[in-house]
């Protein structure tokens, strides 16, 4: 059965997580060949436990056999409908096949997966990028059972050139829609960041362009008495933070490296290909293998998508104005005073344990890491409102005392009871923070200590950007120390 190519993918493994809290993503697979779904009616399928283990493994491969050799994703799913696993293939016929050959040893794991195995579907793609592509975006919605990799908030990378500034640079980001990128030509999703980063190295010799995060700004006097770093000497860098260079010719060099990285790379490649032939004849093997390496890199080049293709909207959707955004959230919690600090408080554990909070800065709508708080929580293990408490009173004792100044705003991530549960450790505080909320994940709604009902703004309001930002930071940062205190204990490291 086919699908128009307007169908979404996310709506396919919906019924896997229909209390899930994240925000469902709003991809979609322009073009064609279109979205194949490869799953049959319910009604069409014997019900489960009717068949014994080979007949039902015998019709999936039945089924295996039949689909395209096409690159795709494809979707295992239970009896009832829930997404087990989802992986991609460069040929979708010989991928899914072999789940279901009686040799196969696919490893306990997915041996156990198989078990539950009713029925699968797949997504056709128009290549490996594109598959390699859909499967993250799956995953990261989806969250399947039997999947390990591919589940965290890592993202594919973006190359950004910051061409509004006077002398722009180019660097290699995760996240292209920070506030210092505005206006910046952002070129990715890129699948491979080994490739992209040695690409990237090897261009700079030839283009000689910045990635330094210097602000320079073009007749400024005081630059030429700044020392460069060592890409000048070597070579990498024409230094115009040094006035080594005019506006005119550094832009000049910038526009021949887009222009390079936006076409055809053949003429470079050819050049590499014919050097790299040459040493080989030469018997100058490693530099002939260095050259091949480079080549390689080059040509991955090739391999990203579009961001008009939305495959990491995640990354790609917060572009705000930070003072727009804090004045908008000022009226809409109500605020006497002008926003200018605000902290964000998170709990991230598994199943309990190696439970640990967060505790992230904004200062004027921008990231302030030297604030950033981390807590390995010690009074209970799998208790999220008690946790709170715990961050709380360890974090603002001081301020309680009347010894330091509260944030402006402190925010929970949660909803109603998280929000109860960090006014209650404000309780026993003696002096009290001017401004509580919480921010509850998938409707977004915001919950504030002096009202009953929560806030709802627009999904493109720039202050409920600005929280969903400051609280995804503020997970992330968790996120990082729970997995290092996982792997500690794994390890048993020190």
């Amino acid at each position: 059965m086919t699908r128009s190519s307007e169908a979404t993918i996310e709506d396919m493994g919906q019924s896997s997580h229909d209390n899930d809290e994240r925000e469902p993503s709003d991809l979609t697979i322009e073009g064609e060949p279109a979205v194949r779904r490869g799953a049959e009616s319910p009604s069409l399928l014997p019900t489960w436990g009717c068949e014994t283990d080979e007949d039902r493994l015998a019709r999936l491969l039945a089924k295996a056999h039949a689909l395209p050799r096409h690159p795709g994703v494809y979707l295992m799913k239970s009896h009832t409908g829930v997404v087990l696993y989802i992986g991609k293939a460069s040929r979708l016929r010989d991928r899914v096949s072999s789940y279901f050959q009686p040799s196969a040893n696919l490893g306990p794991r997915k041996d156990l997966m198989l078990q539950q195995v009713h029925d699968f579907e797949v997504v056709e793609l128009e290549s490996e990028m594109e598959a390699l592509l859909a499967e993250a975006r799956l995953i990261k919605d989806t969250r399947p059972r039997y999947n390990v990799t591919l589940t965290d908030d890592k993202s594919f990378p973006y190359l950004v050139i910051t061409l509004r500034d006077d002398f722009p640079a180019v660097f290699i980001t995760r996240q292209p829609a920070s506030p210092e990128f505005r206006g910046a030509k952002v070129l990715g999703p890129f699948i491979a960041a080994g490739a992209l980063r040695e690409a990237v190295q090897l261009l700079q010799r030839v283009f000689k362009f910045r990635t330094c995060s210097l602000d320079i700004r073009d007749h400024d006097p005081a630059l030429r008495f700044f020392r460069p770093c060592l890409l000048h000497p070597i070579g990498q860098c024409t230094a115009p933070c040094a006035a080594k260079i005019s506006k005119e010719s550094y832009r000049e060099d910038i526009d021949r490296f887009v222009r390079f990285i936006t076409s055809k790379r053949s003429a470079m490649i050819r050049e590499m290909t014919h050097e790299m032939k040459l040493a080989s004849k030469a018997q100058q093997f490693e530099r002939a293998a260095v050259l091949r390496d480079q080549i390689h890199a080059i040509q991955r080049l090739e391999d990203r998508a579009s961001r008009r293709d939305r495959w990491q909207p995640e990354t790609e959707n917060f572009t705000i104005e930070p003072a727009k955004a804090l004045a908008s959230l000022q009226r809409a919690i109500n605020l006497e005073n002008e926003i200018r600090c605000v902290e964000a408080i998170d709990i991230a554990h598994l199943a309990g344990g190696e439970t640990v909070g967060s505790k992230v800065c904004f200062v004027d709508g921008k990231p302030f890491k030297n604030e950033y708080r981390r807590y390995k929580i010690q009074s209970v293990d799998n208790d999220d409102y008690m946790a709170i408490r715990e961050v709380i009173s360890r974090r603002y004792r001081e301020a309680g005392a009347g010894h330091e100044l509260y944030p402006d705003v402190i925010l929970i991530d949660g909803g109603l009871g998280q929000l109860h549960a960090g006014l209650q450790a404000f309780d026993q505080l003696d002096v009290k923070p001017p401004m509580v909320i919480s921010l509850a994940k998938k409707e977004e709604l915001i919950f504030t200590q002096d009202r009953k009902e929560p806030i709802k703004l627009g999904r493109e309001n720039p202050g409920l950007k600005l929280c969903q930002a400051i609280r995804d930071e503020a997970h992330r940062f968790a996120q990082h120390y729970h997995h290092i205190l996982r792997r500690k204990k794994t390890l048993d490291e020190e």
